[in-house]
Protein backbone atom coordinates (compact mmCIF):
# COMPACT_ATOMS: atom_id res chain seq x y z
CA UNK A 1 0.00 0.00 0.00
CA UNK A 2 0.92 3.31 -0.19
CA UNK A 3 1.42 6.16 2.09
CA UNK A 4 -1.41 8.33 2.63
CA UNK A 5 -2.65 11.23 4.46
CA UNK A 6 -5.71 11.20 6.30
CA UNK A 7 -8.21 14.27 8.67
CA UNK A 8 -10.44 12.78 11.05
CA UNK A 9 -13.70 14.32 9.78
CA UNK A 10 -15.85 12.65 12.66
CA UNK A 11 -15.97 10.54 15.50
CA UNK A 12 -19.03 8.37 16.80
CA UNK A 13 -18.67 5.80 19.76
CA UNK A 14 -15.82 3.82 18.48
CA UNK A 15 -15.22 4.80 15.72
CA UNK A 16 -13.35 7.80 13.68
CA UNK A 17 -14.20 8.88 9.84
CA UNK A 18 -11.55 9.70 7.88
CA UNK A 19 -11.09 11.47 4.85
CA UNK A 20 -8.02 11.26 2.43
CA UNK A 21 -6.33 14.95 2.13
CA UNK A 22 -5.36 15.79 -1.39
CA UNK A 23 -7.45 13.51 -3.14
CA UNK A 24 -10.39 13.83 -6.07
CA UNK A 25 -12.06 10.89 -3.59
CA UNK A 26 -14.78 12.14 -1.26
CA UNK A 27 -15.30 8.70 0.13
CA UNK A 28 -14.92 8.22 4.14
CA UNK A 29 -13.36 5.29 5.86
CA UNK A 30 -14.24 4.56 8.78
CA UNK A 31 -11.52 2.42 11.65
CA UNK A 32 -12.22 1.63 15.08
CA UNK A 33 -10.12 4.31 17.24
CA UNK A 34 -8.14 1.82 18.83
CA UNK A 35 -6.02 1.46 15.75
CA UNK A 36 -5.40 5.06 16.06
CA UNK A 37 -2.59 7.06 18.01
CA UNK A 38 -3.87 8.63 21.50
CA UNK A 39 -4.87 11.87 21.23
CA UNK A 40 -6.99 11.72 17.82
CA UNK A 41 -9.50 14.07 17.79
CA UNK A 42 -12.11 15.78 15.02
CA UNK A 43 -9.63 17.63 13.08
CA UNK A 44 -6.68 15.52 13.07
CA UNK A 45 -4.36 14.55 10.28
CA UNK A 46 -2.98 11.41 10.02
CA UNK A 47 0.06 9.87 8.52
CA UNK A 48 -0.78 5.87 7.43
CA UNK A 49 2.24 3.88 5.98
CA UNK A 50 2.82 0.28 6.56
CA UNK A 51 -0.48 -0.92 8.43
CA UNK A 52 0.62 2.14 11.28
CA UNK A 53 -1.22 5.62 11.89
CA UNK A 54 0.80 8.63 13.37
CA UNK A 55 -0.28 11.91 13.92
CA UNK A 56 1.45 14.69 11.82
CA UNK A 57 1.30 18.55 12.47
Amino acid sequence: MTPKDYIVTKIEGEYAYLCEIDSSNTDEIFIALALLPNGVDIGTKLHYEMLEYSIIG
